[in-house]
Order: C-alpha cells, then structure tokens, then sequence
C-alpha cells in the first residue's frame, strides 16, 4: 500500500526521512561548521571573517539549543543566524563609513582654524564694551537683560553694542573673503 493511501495517523507515527534527528549540540558542530565556513568564506571573500561570523552564528544558536533542536530546519535556523550576522556588520560598517565621510565632507580642517582664527583676531580688534557685549549675547547665550547686569548697563546698551560690534565684525570678515 503506498502512503498516499495510509491513515493519517500511520504516516505521522513514523519519523520523517528528511528531518535528521540531532542528538546534541556537538554533534550538530561537528556535522555542520565546515559547510557553514565555506558559505561564509564565498559571501564573504575573507577566511578570518568567515571564521568569525560562524563562531558567533554557532554561538547564537548554542545560546538557543534548546529551542533550535526541536525546530524541524535546525540547520536552516543557523544559515539564516550567520547570514543575519553578516548583513548587520555591513550595515555598522556602512554607518561607520558614512558618518567617516560625512566628517571628512563637513570642510577642511584648516580652513575652519583659519575661520576661527579670523574671528578671534576680528574680535580682539572691537572695543572693550562691544567685545563684551557680542561674546555675552552670542557666544553665551545670555540675553540683552541679562548681559545687562553683568556688564551693569541697561539692555538696550547690550543690544546697540552687540549690534555695533556685528557690523564691524561683518566689515573685517568681509574683507578678508574678498
């Protein structure tokens, strides 16, 4: 009688010919990390990254045996383990680049001690109260009333040196453009 035509409860008394039966961790080591470790070395062209990606997908799957002995594709559930591994290093290594380059493509370095060197020079070169005044107010972050109190006068005289020194800082600054 062919099993088409068996009861229900015939054929699924019987263990099934494709689902291996995993006696232990070990042994599933064994059977599996070398065919694992030649996947990885073609996805990804390095014999020591392939090493590790299998140690940590062996790991995982370690971590979890109890559960992933009884899954029906043991073998399976550790491919996609190491394959998961894989793409979240290429995504960490694609954000470390980006944020790499993104720094690198923010401006040259010299030319923005450059810049702060201008500023400071063009600052050192405003009078006293209106230095006080703009390094208060915008390099601080006080307001005119408060900076007011500091300096001790009203805040409307914050504001008109604040003001007076932007101008002669715009004027200095520039010129040097030009």
């Amino acid at each position: 009688m062919d099993r088409m035509h068996e009861p229900a409860s015939a054929v699924s008394d019987e263990p099934a010919a494709d689902a291996p039966e995993v006696p232990s961790f070990e042994a599933f080591f064994e059977a599996e990390h070398g065919r694992l470790l030649r996947a990885l070395y073609l996805v990804t062209g390095n014999a020591e990254e392939a090493e590790e990606l299998m140690q940590d997908a062996f790991v995982a799957v370690w971590e979890r045996w109890d559960r992933v002995r009884t899954m029906d594709e043991p073998t399976g559930y550790l491919f996609r383990t190491a394959m998961n591994r894989y793409r979240s290093r290429l995504r960490r290594t694609a954000r470390a680049t980006r944020r790499a380059v993104g720094a690198a493509e923010g401006g040259d370095a010299f030319a923005a001690a450059e810049e702060r060197d201008a500023v400071a020079r063009a600052l050192a070169r405003l009078p006293e109260r209106q230095r006080a005044a703009i390094v208060l107010t915008e390099l601080l972050g006080y307001d005119s009333s408060e900076a007011g109190r500091i300096l001790g006068v009203k805040d409307v005289t914050v504001r008109s040196l604040a003001s007076q020194a932007r101008a002669s800082l715009r004027r200095a600054l520039g010129d040097r453009d030009e």
